[in-house]
């Protein structure tokens, strides 16, 4: 029986005349191999339990059996389809596709690959870490973001000209190997105040309001209700509850040599302007202006002073910097983390 750990129904974009992807849009991503329209599909296009993505063609899919009304057989309709197949004014040509992943454990294999992971992240089908990214940059090109769609960034001051010249300038909002999350999912229940702030393969979990200034990478976000007023890089997880202040900071794996994996546990406040090094446990606050990394030396309560790697993870921790010695102090928090006020529970009922 066919088997694959993820499968997607997509839409790719390459650069004119060439295989190079710029990117590939899956109006369908699923994991796990139980869907039978699937399988059904996988063993039309001679699929072999491989990861590899298969073009899809309306003739040859003629006399494929998959129930109209089915998740799969609409994708398929809707990337086959005339209108999303036109050439676009672009430089670009649109390829409908079929990608199977054979195991989310291994590295991607190209760059639809990649793109499906990071649907899948920020569908919620998986969290952040979940699934194998490892040169997931190398994979991916470099692609000027417009308002037309992506775009070659080779040549690309010759397409403005063009279009320049028909009366109408691309809006260009990025150049960069990862688009923004909203142009190819928009999870529910959250709140974005600016979309250029979060990547696709970011993962929003319902409650969640990422203010102006926030900003949430790819395969990193929250796992509950949070506030966003800061920086949540790649590879952190931020619990259920926790407040990220403005302008504060949260290293990632790309800061840790892409072995570091930092999280925020529940009900957790990050001041304005403050940054983590280490993990926190539940219930911690590090107060405004403090930035803990791994090696910075912490005094506890007892007069012992350690590294602040030492207390990674631990639960209801104040972080505070003495404003007379510059000493930077770790508390046991009184009353564990029901004294900073939590979120504002209207604020992130977000339907």
């Amino acid at each position: 029986m066919t088997t694959f750990a993820a499968f997607g129904i997509g839409l790719a974009t390459h650069a004119l005349g060439s295989e190079r992807v710029l990117d590939t849009w899956y109006p369908l991503a699923a994991t796990g191999g139980d869907l039978g329209e699937a399988v059904a599909l996988a063993h039309a296009l001679g699929h072999d339990g491989a990861s590899a993505t298969y073009p899809l063609h309306r003739a040859s899919l003629r006399d494929v059996d998959l129930a109209a009304d089915h998740p799969v057989a609409r994708a398929v309709a809707a990337v086959t389809s005339d209108a999303a197949t036109t050439p676009a004014p672009t430089r670009t040509r649109r390829q409908p596709v079929a990608t199977f992943v054979a195991d989310l454990a291994a590295p991607p294999i190209d760059a639809h690959d990649v793109y499906l992971r990071l649907h899948l992240i920020s569908g919620r089908q998986l969290r952040p870490n979940d699934t194998n990214l490892d040169g997931a940059f190398g994979l991916l090109s470099n692609v000027v973001w417009t308002d037309e769609g992506p775009c070659d960034a080779e040549g690309f001051e010759a397409l403005q000209l063009e279009h320049a010249a028909a009366g109408r300038r691309l809006r260009v909002s990025s150049v960069d190997k990862f688009p923004r999350m909203t142009d190819y999912v928009v999870p529910s229940g959250v709140r974005i105040a600016d979309a250029d702030r979060v990547r696709l393969g970011a993962h929003l979990a319902p409650g969640t309001t990422v203010m102006h200034e926030g900003f949430v990478n790819f395969n990193a976000g929250t796992l509950g209700a949070s506030m966003v007023e800061g920086r949540i890089s790649a590879g952190v997880v931020v619990g259920d509850g926790s407040d990220i202040g403005g302008s504060a900071s949260i290293m990632g794996t790309l800061s840790g040599g892409g072995t570091e994996r930092i999280s925020v546990g529940q009900r957790c406040l990050i001041g304005a302007n403050a940054g983590i090094g280490i993990s926190l446990g539940d219930g911690c606050v590090v107060e405004a202006g403090l930035y803990v990394t791994a090696g910075t030396k912490v005094t506890l309560p007892d007069g012992q002073v350690v590294k602040a790697a030492q207390l990674s993870g631990r639960d209801d921790l104040l972080f505070r910097r003495d404003s007379v010695t510059g000493t930077v102090t770790a508390l046991e928090r009184a009353g564990g983390h029901a004294d900073w006020g939590g979120l504002n529970a209207e604020l992130h009922a977000n339907e």
